[in-house]
């Protein structure tokens, strides 16, 4: 059944066909591109058990970026050859008994019925295969992928989608990383073949038009595309839709030509519609014609200035309207602004007179100077109030317009500062004492200098204000018992102030810097993102607690009394990033007796009194990480000894103080459950003997120890012996570790969580994992582990959670679990090379509890080899997959068959007198050594005889013939035999003429005249005779260097018989090259082969 169309812009479609009865058997047919995979070994099989699985050749889209296509429905293309057709049957015999592979590779099946394909890169929708129980998906991500063409059928095959997103898959050039160009297309029918999708998000993409939408549409996000018009053919049908985003459409990340143009009552056909967002578009007027169902309407940082009641005139239902930022304050800006114009913005005194229902309301950044009472006086149900990045520091002083707000609970009044002014006292107007509903009052960034109870009079008789922000105002002098006055008053946050101490009589009482005004430097307020989460995971937080006071990063050095009096309640303080140096001894916290939180991190505390904090009875956590200056003071020692009369103390952080020595020598309490000691040098203090081996011993409560960041190269029994046998998790992050004892885990009977993540880790060899331990979660994970033994965890029945990612792993065996692997609920092997050879045994494994393997589909990837590096491990079958170096081998050997099978006929038969004068010319060059089969023991290949008197003769063998033959011939090279050089001293004359004629192949004589011979010359050639009539063989070569001298009758003769074996030395150098060519091919050839046959055969062998 074809489900694809086989468009130019969509990947290569794939058949599904059933396998006879056999259930769950289904077969992936391939296109003819991937008939290669089988026969050549082209392509990257993909394979699961019960499914043969088959993509795209990468020969032929070699797209680098390009991820393994999914298995695509299609019809099959190519005739089957009868032996792949055997290789299949085999292949698929051999997975029918195996698991299953994920069946949205390669996305990922997560809860409530949603398919993960975010960040795959994927060019096309996955079309998954009909196995896969695509009626249960209900959402479908696609986020951030390279889907450039949407069509009709992509989305079909999902009959129960509701949910889809599409974000960033083909962005606008401007919001592009690259700003490379992109324009998405969306087929007619992509989404109307969808009649159950009720979200579509569609942001980020390159769009100029709204697609065709089916009408069961609820909610649809447009922004951050280049829709730049809407009109009422836009989105009609669309009656059930709620929710329509069209953010940033047209601004200065995403700039256009023209604003956004919405024509009149076009979305007025929208009955339902409740959600309207139009921010970011430089609108310059509300857009006529909304459909009065709106409940939420955001205009934000658009271009309009001006509101009068007729633009909201019809939104009677209107609960949220957001129109800040339309007249900015620029200075107060940290993107592109354009400054309000002088004069605006204009707010018509009964803009928002019919908005009865309205309950949010956004004015901030709208650089409003005053406020009007009318504009509120028909708000009598508005509950949050949004004013902040105004000019409203006077305003806020003596303003009557909260007076009718009684239902209000959020205020936001930050950031209304005078450019370049801190205020010496701030008082609040009168009419902030009407806001009875108020909980929430945010007054951060107005920069004033003195707190005082005068500054919050107005808000004394609030009963329902919980939270109170006034961070960030550069206060250096704060009355904080004032707050004890507020009894309904939770969380106050006072940090990012320049707050010393206690504040003196006389600026509380308002006598000194009346009116006062002190000018600031000008630049960007806001405040920086300060804070690291210190002691995670361990420390509790205070938002369940009843009074929370945040003082960090101020400027306090010393901690008195005096400033926490008449906050007796306070439950929670946050005194971190100070700079309090002094050395706490009990009296600091006196009035604080209901403390339980206390936060003192990232200050240089000075430990040395037994009796420190002990003046809080109550206080369960105490956070003292970041306080390294006093512990790197060389000789001055530190007491710990106050956590032993702590009754209440349950968690404690000592993390990062690099504590290595001159401490108690041991920590006591009976009460403590959670210790932070990470950070630290228990290196140093466990190589110093056993004075520090029992400093854990005596937390007899003790569940969590943090130990990482301490420097450990080692850990040995003694030391886990010694560790607290209530411990039920520990750290041990971030060391050196290169060994562990694994056996001596049965020393911490309570141990459930183990964490050894970012060690030294190399094996898992070293024993396994004892029996009967209670370890549940163990993490292993930044190691170097390569290798695992056998059964390592197979004894450990209680595991549930092992990390074993970004390791060194090249594999995962069953061996390593036993029985174990079923009851894994988490088995993490990310980040590891594994080598993706084919049969490795991993995959099958994994397919078994895949189940409990995060990311398998996408974030599980091969390491090796190379052409695999880097993708998942389902691009390739990695256990039906053929040997790759034999398939090549084969694919060599069978194409060269098949083109000499063609060529040679075919040359044959065209050309083959000349492929036949070629061979035997080619073959005339090249060193001949089938003749020498009988001669390989001889060393000359001639021997030189000429008349030593004759010294241009001599001169010439020696610099002509000699070099010529033995030094410029190259690997044709001849080896000569020259009297003066190769006869042996000692021998006769005639033993020295003997070895040396028949030592060599052939026998040169080189003459000047040949009438008179005499002498060696005459030996020479008797000898030769004698050769000849004995062994058959002609092995005279003759070379006459004047050619006009007379010749005697055998040299004519010769010349008649056996011309080839005369050679004349030319008078013309142009003649030259030819004699030495026929000189090479005379010494090099038999003799046999140049006789005249109309005169002689040559000389035969005797039978």
């Amino acid at each position: 059944m074809q489900m694809a169309s086989d468009s130019p812009h969509h990947p290569p479609p794939l058949a599904v066909g059933r396998m006879g009865a056999r259930e769950g058997a289904t077969v992936l047919f391939l296109n003819s591109h991937f008939l290669c995979s089988l026969s050549l070994h082209c392509g990257k099989g993909l394979r699961a058990p019960g499914i043969l699985l088959c993509h795209r050749c990468p020969v032929c889209h070699p797209d680098p970026l390009e991820k393994p296509p999914l298995p695509v429905m299609g019809p099959c293309c190519g005739a089957l050859h009868p032996l792949s057709l055997l290789v299949q049957a085999a292949m698929l015999a051999m997975a029918l008994a195996q698991g299953t592979l994920p069946a949205f590779l390669p996305c990922e099946l997560q809860r409530h019925g949603l398919v993960n394909c975010d960040w795959l890169f994927l060019k096309s929708v996955p079309h998954f295969s009909a196995a896969a129980p695509r009626g249960n998906i209900t959402s479908l991500s696609l986020y951030s992928n390279r889907i450039h063409h949407l069509h009709d059928s992509d989305f079909v095959h999902l009959s129960s989608l509701r949910r889809l997103n599409l974000k960033w898959n083909c962005p606008p050039a401007s919001l592009s990383p690259m700003h490379f160009p992109c324009h998405m297309t969306i087929e007619p029918h992509t989404f109307l073949a969808v009649p159950t999708l009720e979200e579509l998000n569609l942001s980020y993409n390159s769009i100029t038009t709204v697609p065709a939408l089916p009408s069961s549409l609820v909610s649809l996000s447009l922004s951050r595309t280049n829709i730049l018009v809407l009109d009422p053919a836009n989105l009609a049908g669309l009656h059930s839709l709620r929710f329509l985003f069209l953010d940033g459409n047209c601004y200065y990340k995403n700039p256009c030509p023209q604003a956004l143009q919405v024509a009149p009552g076009a979305l007025l056909g929208l009955g339902n519609l409740t959600h309207l967002s139009l921010k970011y578009n430089n609108l310059t007027a509300v857009p006529r014609g909304l459909p009065p169902s709106l409940e939420y309407l955001l205009l934000s940082y658009n271009h309009i200035i001006t509101l009068a009641p007729e633009d909201l005139a019809n939104l009677t239902a209107l609960r949220v309207l957001d129109v800040g930022g339309n007249c900015r304050r620029c200075d107060h800006a940290r993107n592109p602004c354009m400054e309000c114009p002088k004069g605006f913005p204009h707010l018509h005194p009964d803009t928002f007179s019919h908005l009865r229902h309205l309950e949010g309301l956004v004015l901030k950044d709208s650089s409003l100077y005053n406020l009007n009472p009318r504009w509120f006086h028909a708000l009598g149900n508005l509950m949050v109030l949004d004013l902040s990045e105004n000019f409203l520091y006077d305003c806020i002083t003596k303003t009557t317009a909260f007076q009718g707000l009684a239902q209000l609970r959020r205020l936001n009044l930050s950031f209304n500062y005078h450019k370049k002014v801190s205020f010496a006292h701030l008082h609040l107007a009168p009419s902030f004492g009407s806001l009875l509903s108020l909980q929430q009052l945010d007054m951060h960034g107005i920069f004033f200098r003195s707190l005082s109870e005068t500054t919050l009079r107005s808000l004394a008789h609030l009963p329902m204000l919980q939270s109170l922000h006034l961070q960030m105002n550069f206060i250096n002098q704060a009355q904080l018992s004032i707050f004890g006055a507020f009894p309904g008053l939770r969380y106050v946050d006072l940090s990012d102030n320049r707050i010393s101490g206690a504040m003196e009589l006389a600026a509380a009482t308002g006598e000194v810097d009346s009116g006062e005004r002190v000018r600031l430097p000008s630049g960007d307020l806001a405040p920086d993102p300060l804070g690291t989460p210190s002691s995670e995971g361990f420390m509790p937080g205070c938002k369940t607690l009843n009074f929370t006071l945040d003082l960090s990063r101020n400027n306090l050095v010393t901690i008195q009394p005096e400033m926490f009096a008449r906050l007796s309640r306070l439950q929670c303080l946050l005194l971190s990033r100070n700079s309090i140096s002094q050395a706490v001894n009990g009296s600091q916290f006196m009035p604080l007796t209901s403390l339980q939180v206390l936060d003192l991190s990232h200050n240089k505390l000075d430990l040395y009194h037994g009796r420190s904090f002990t003046e809080l009875p109550r206080l369960e956590a105490l956070d003292l990480s970041y306080n390294s200056q006093p512990f790197s003071m060389q000789g001055v020692g530190h007491n710990l000894s106050f956590v032993a009369q702590l009754p209440a103390l349950r968690y404690l952080s000592l993390a990062h103080n690099d504590i290595h020595s001159r401490v108690s020598q041991q920590l006591c309490s009976a009460s403590l459950r959670a210790l932070d000691f990470s950070g630290n040098a228990l290196s140093r203090m466990w190589a110093e003997g056993d004075l520090y081996l029992r400093f854990f011993r005596g937390l007899r409560s003790l569940v969590q120890l943090d130990l990482s960041q301490n420097r450990l190269h080692t850990l040995l029994p003694r030391t886990l012996d010694n560790l607290p046998k209530s411990l039920r998790l520990l750290r041990l992050r971030d060391n050196y570790l290169a060994f562990f004892n694994w056996s001596s885990l049965v020393l911490l009977p309570r141990l459930e969580a183990l964490d050894l993540a970012g060690n030294q880790l190399k094996a898992l060899s070293n024993g396994s994992l004892p029996n009967g331990t209670q370890l549940q979660r163990l993490d292993l994970s930044s190691n170097s582990i390569s290798f695992v033994a056998s059964s390592f965890f197979a004894l450990a029945t209680r595991l549930r959670e092992l990390n074993l990612s970004a390791n060194a792993l090249k594999t995962v065996e069953p061996s390593w679990f036993g029985s174990l692997a079923g009851t894994l609920k988490v088995l993490d092997v990310t980040g590891n090379p594994l080598h993706c050879a084919c049969g490795a045994a991993f995959v099958d494994f994994l397919l078994e509890v895949q189940a409990a393997v995060p990311g398998l589909p996408s974030h599980v990837k091969c390491g090796s080899p190379g052409q695999l590096q880097g993708r998942s491990i389902f691009a390739q079958d990695l256990r039906l997959c053929l040997d790759e170096a034999l398939s090549w081998d084969c694919f060599g050997l069978s194409l060269l068959t098949v083109a000499l099978g063609l060529a040679v006929p075919m040359l044959h038969h065209l050309c083959g007198w000349d492929l036949w004068y070629c061979f035997h010319l080619c073959l005339a060059w090249l060193p001949r050594r089938g003749w020498r089969r009988g001669a390989d023991a001889l060393p000359y290949d001639a021997f030189v005889v000429f008349d030593k008197a004759q010294s241009a003769v001599a001169d010439w063998v020696y610099n002509e013939l000699r070099v010529r033959l033995e030094e410029r011939r190259g690997r044709r090279a001849l080896r000569l035999c020259l009297e003066e050089r190769d006869w042996l001293p000692g021998k006769t004359l005639f033993e020295n003429l003997w070895a040396s004629v028949y030592s060599s192949r052939k026998m040169l004589f080189v003459l000047a005249h040949t009438d008179r011979v005499s002498g060696l010359l005459r030996a020479s050639f008797l000898l030769a005779q004698q050769r000849l009539l004995e062994d058959r063989k002609d092995v005279v070569v003759l070379v006459i260097l004047r050619p006009d001298a007379h010749r005697s009758r055998y040299v004519r003769l010769r010349q008649r018989l056996c011309r080839q074996s005369v050679l004349l030395w030319p008078h013309q150098p142009s003649g030259q090259r030819s004699f030495w060519a026929q000189l090479g091919t005379a010494l090099t050839r038999d003799n046999q082969h140049f006789y005249n046959q109309n005169f002689c055969r040559g000389p035969t062998t005797a039978e």
